[in-house]
């Protein structure tokens, strides 16, 4: 099939008017976005529908373009599988730096702006111009096309997950579009939070020879932890995806952490990271090797004692996909096919490092996909951008890869 040429101003103007609706997450405008895809998903004569979830404080919406045989039979052919697409439309709140207005939806010769365009307004607006291109040409698929967007993925993906308990996500392969510079990434980590409090000696400042000072050791063991891979990790790929970062600290005097009396050495320090860990290794596993580097490093603090906990919170699986995928090949050719060379391609950082709603569908229901998504340079910070090629080039890329699979 002839691939038809998208509409490039249409195409932006869509993505700029997704971007002026203000869509923080947990927030009302969630409702304001996800009822504008429907709206706009029906218009184009997909089957579109709204499904609340959080007992209808939340809603996520799903689109379906039916393919012309059923499942069975296509799946009989062996050719054609379904697809779909996954997204989120809840952003982070808009920080300090901005020097734009973050929800005008601006494009200059360059960029296109706004927040959440990266993370992940673009990836949403990229499927979505992809298969509406492709009706308006005619060409029907013969495998269904899935079209979600969710909510709740920054709340450690809840959204995803209510469509999976509801039943309603079903298909043979998926491309989560968070934001890789449309690179394919075929491994993402699975995140934990960690929490450390050091238990020293305090002394006056006059007697500091005598103390066991917190905040030194803190300021020890830190570095070992940032540097920090997992036992327990497959293949030298897997590795790629260990990362251990210290991200809070504070020190000060007692349980309750005084700070009246700076002349005294601080007795109490309390730490909280985040550990990355690949598939094949476990939350016990990670834990129990930061346990280990405490301990090492706190042979130099005579008497210091220490608390290691994990703090529980939703988070994202870790997610992966053979490099040899019907999918993951299908992805690269279509790259190749649009910008004439090999789309780089594996357990690239930073997006290794990301959580995704991938990671559910991988987990959950061992669904087989990708993550591919525009932006990611300039993702989440102030001015938050994407370059408009890797936008247009995506929605090149998606229309491609559904005439492959879909057929």
């Amino acid at each position: 099939m002839h691939i038809p040429d998208i509409d490039q101003d249409e195409c932006l103007a869509f993505l700029s008017k997704l971007v002026q609706i203000k869509s923080y997450s947990q927030t009302d405008g969630e409702l304001e976005a996800t009822s504008f895809m429907a709206g706009e998903m029906k218009k184009i004569g997909l089957e579109s529908e709204l499904i609340p979830f959080d007992g209808g404080r939340r809603q996520n919406a799903l689109g379906i373009w039916r393919g012309r045989e059923s499942s069975a039979r296509a799946q009989a052919k062996g050719t054609p599988k379904s697809l779909l697409f996954n997204g989120h439309l809840d952003t982070n709140p808009v920080s300090e730096g901005w020097t734009i207005d973050p929800w005008e939806g601006k494009i200059d010769d360059k960029f296109i702006y706004g927040i959440g365009v990266s993370n992940m307004k673009s990836g949403c607006a990229a499927y979505f111009c992809a298969v509406k291109t492709l009706m308006a040409s005619g060409w029907r698929p013969r495998a269904d096309v899935i079209l979600t967007y969710v909510v709740g993925e920054l709340q450690g993906g809840v959204g995803t997950v209510a469509l999976i308990e509801q039943g309603r996500i079903k298909a043979d392969y998926f491309i989560n579009c968070e934001p890789s510079d449309i690179r394919a990434v075929t491994m993402h980590a699975e995140a934990l939070t960690f929490e450390i409090t050091l238990k020293g000696i305090t002394r006056h400042m006059s007697a500091r020879e005598e103390a066991q000072d917190a905040i030194m050791a803190a300021c020890r063991l830190i570095p070992e932890l940032n540097a920090m891979t997992f036992r327990g990790a497959r293949s030298k790929e897997h590795e790629k995806c260990n990362r251990c970062q210290v991200g809070i600290v504070h020190g000060a005097l007692g349980k309750d952490l005084a700070e009246w009396r700076p002349a005294q050495v601080a007795d109490v320090c309390k730490l909280a990271g985040s550990a990355r860990y690949a598939p094949g290794q476990t939350q016990d596993g990670v834990m129990q090797d930061i346990g280990a580097v405490v301990e090492k490093c706190l042979e130099g603090f005579p008497g210091m004692q220490f608390e290691l906990t994990q703090r529980f919170e939703p988070t994202m699986p870790a997610f992966e996909v053979s490099r040899e995928s019907r999918l993951v090949g299908s992805l690269n050719d279509a790259y190749f096919d649009v910008r004439g060379e090999e789309q780089p391609t594996g357990v690239l950082p930073p997006t290794c490092f990301y959580g995704s709603d991938a990671g559910h569908l991988y987990k959950t229901l061992g669904m087989e996909g990708i993550v591919c998504g525009p932006g990611g340079k300039y993702n989440t910070r102030p001015d938050e951008a994407v370059d408009i090629p890797d936008y247009l080039d995506c929605i090149r890329m998606f229309m491609r890869v559904i005439v492959d699979i879909c057929g």
